[in-house]
Parts: C-alpha cells; structure tokens; sequence
C-alpha cells in the first residue's frame, strides 16, 4: 500500500486562543491597560479615561502588531444611575489581525470626551450621531450640526430620560405653506386598556366607506 507523505495542516487557532494573543499584545504596548472580555472570551473591550484617550488611540492604530487602522462606529450608552451617566463606546477594528476591539470611555452631561476626528477622520459622523443622540460633547469636534434629527429638535431622543411623545410635533402647514414646530398635544398621553381608548372608538376611518360601497358580496349559504 502506497503510503502519504502529505503533513496534516495544523488547525486554526480557536477564538479564544487568538483574543488570548490580542490581548497580550495590548499589555505589552499599553501595560496600564483595564481589559475584559464578553461573549465567552470571544471579544475584547478596554476600558479607559477621557484624559488619556487619545494617546490611547494613536499607540492602538500605529504600534505594529495591532494596527487598530480604522474607527468602525461610535456609540453610546446611557446609565442615568450613575454620576457619570454615559459611556463613549469606540468600535476598532484591526484589519492585520481580522480583529475587532472596543474601547469604552466614561462620559458626563457636562464634561467633553476628545475627539478622535484626527486620527480617524470618519469619527466626525460618529461623534456628531452620539451629540445628537444622546448630547455628549466632544471636545475639539469643528462641526457641532445635529445629524439625525432636525436643526430645531429640543433634546437626544436615546437618553432614558427623553419621552416617547417628545417635546415638539413638527409638520407642514397647508395655510402657512411651510414646516411648523408646535407643541406635542396627544388626546391621550397614554393608551389604557381599562376602558375605550379615543383609538378603539374610531371604528370607521375616512376612506372606509369606499371599501364597503366596492366590496363585493359572497354566495350566502
């Protein structure tokens, strides 16, 4: 019997062997680094302060090895219990090593984060998402425009503390002939199933009355 010469290839390294390699790389760079995992091990998440971010970032995009090139998102989250009530979330990813990382960054109502626009210019429309939302203030960011929601909007619609309904109803006008900003006035702030709501009442809507004029009748058995 003709015997195989062929080297068996060894197997890929697993998740957890290759975040275990990610991770000693980052101490060896950053030894100050507070690192923790999620999701079984299988992602790493490095915890940091606003004062040294941004030499934080610099060293996670140029230092060889990692080459944390591109910014991929910039979130937030709110914790209204706490006193500095919003984390800064940075989603890296690192291209060389086909690995994602997260930093997070303690945020309040009224102390600034850095901005990372100079290290990775895209963060610009990050950072001006996570101001409109949610009215963390980067310092540094030139361009301070709402994104996602109108110049006249009152408030960050993802705090926990903003109401459903918001604060003002826009709409277009017929007789002004322009977009106007009024008050919200709801006919009920609230559906309660106690008792018929002004929704379940309207049991015929305009235009209903079409739909029954057209229908057309089944054989009655």
């Amino acid at each position: 019997m003709a015997s195989c010469n062929c080297r068996r290839k060894s197997a890929a390294p697993g998740p957890s062997s290759v975040v275990e390699a990610l991770q000693a790389a980052l101490l060896a760079a950053i030894p100050e680094a507070r690192l923790t995992t999620q999701r079984g091990g299988a992602e790493l998440v490095l915890h940091t302060g606003r004062e040294g971010l941004l030499a934080l970032m610099l060293t996670l995009r140029d230092t060889p090895g990692l080459e944390f090139a591109q910014c991929m998102d910039i979130c937030g989250v709110d914790w209204p219990e706490r006193p500095e009530r919003f984390e800064v979330v940075y989603n890296l990813l690192s291209l060389a090593l086909n690995q994602r990382l997260r930093v997070i960054v303690p945020a309040s109502e009224t102390t600034p984060v850095p901005s990372v626009a100079a290290i990775w210019p895209s963060a610009t429309w990050f950072e001006r998402e996570t101001w409109d939302m949610y009215g963390v203030v980067f310092e540094g960011l030139t361009d301070m425009r709402r994104l996602l929601t109108d110049y006249g909007f009152e408030g960050h619609p993802l705090r926990k503390d903003f109401p459903l309904s918001g604060h003002i109803e826009l709409r277009y006008d017929e007789e002004r002939k322009q977009v106007v900003y009024e008050p919200v006035k709801l006919t009920q702030d609230f559906r309660s199933f106690d008792f018929l709501s002004p929704w379940e009442a309207m049991t015929t809507l305009p235009g209903d009355e079409k739909i029954h004029l057209n229908r057309v009748e089944g054989p009655k058995p």
